[in-house]
């Protein structure tokens, strides 16, 4: 049995990671992997370059490709018609003044899941057609999270939940952090992603307005290149309240109560 972590960099892939260079989770892993949309924060990847250099296993960066290029590339039909693929679940504003949610999430198990299982496929040397259970995959969820596990969907892969076995929430993760001389991790994810929760917004805004300022650009640019196709009835947007992002108060959004849908999102890869 081979032993891979699926490596988010964030708050909990992290943690567990270092915990596992400690001898705390076994057996040790023979390597972690970090699926790039190449859209995560600045911040992710400078701390992404740090974990490295902490681990005593490998870690290997794979991609899809860019995310952002990728959601305004124009295609064409064969009978003439040009549109563009819809990879995130975004929220779109309707003639009629409704709301409506993409029910697409394509970002997620196109350029997290599929990258990390080929890769994992190449390090384990899988053969094709095996069905025997040859890998554990290591995914990063912590005990608040438990919604989010999703068995695997391959026959020789199966999922383990080591935070979940060790009853680690998120928080306890930062304070195994901190109590270790860390720094606290980054929040995961890609800067335009619809299932940020208000703080998350928020955070982006005042402690990296750089990325909050390209989240802004993404809507912007989402907006104009949809606006060409002919396969979108409704004015795509990042936030459920179908505003620019960069006029939504956040604060106010976040104060009322709103409940984040990450743990919506879908195959429990993203933000750990």
């Amino acid at each position: 049995m081979k032993h891979y972590i699926s490596l988010g960099a964030g708050v909990q892939s992290s943690a567990m990671a270092l915990m596992a260079a400690k001898g705390e989770i076994t057996p040790m892993p023979e390597a972690a992997i970090f699926a790039d949309t190449q859209s995560e924060p600045e911040s992710v990847y400078k701390w992404l370059d740090w974990l490295k250099s902490q681990l005593p296993f490998p870690v290997h960066c794979v991609t899809a490709g860019d995310l952002w290029a990728d959601s305004m590339k124009m295609r064409t039909t064969k009978d003439g018609r040009e549109h563009t693929r819809t990879l995130l679940p975004l929220y779109t504003l309707n003639d009629d003044g409704s709301v409506g949610k993409m029910p697409y999430r394509l970002c997620t198990f196109d350029y997290k899941v599929k990258p990390l299982t080929k890769k994992v496929r190449e390090l384990a040397a899988i053969k094709r057609g095996e069905k025997s259970v040859v890998v554990t995959q290591w995914i990063g969820i912590s005990l608040d999270e438990m919604k989010r596990m999703k068995p695997s969907r391959d026959k020789w892969s199966e999922h383990r939940w080591p935070l979940i076995e060790k009853r680690i929430t998120r928080q306890m993760c930062k304070e195994w952090m901190l109590e270790h001389g860390y720094q606290e991790p980054p929040r995961s994810a890609c800067v335009f992603c619809p299932f940020h929760s208000p703080e998350e917004w928020q955070r982006l805004k005042t402690e990296e307005p750089k990325e909050f300022a390209r989240a802004v650009q993404f809507e912007r640019e989402l907006q104009e290149t949809k606006g060409q196709t002919e396969n979108m009835t409704g004015i795509p947007f990042l936030h459920r309240s179908c505003k620019p992002i960069d006029q939504v108060d956040t604060r106010s959004d976040y104060d009322k109560g709103q409940l984040p849908l990450w743990e919506d999102e879908c195959e429990g890869m993203c933000g750990v």
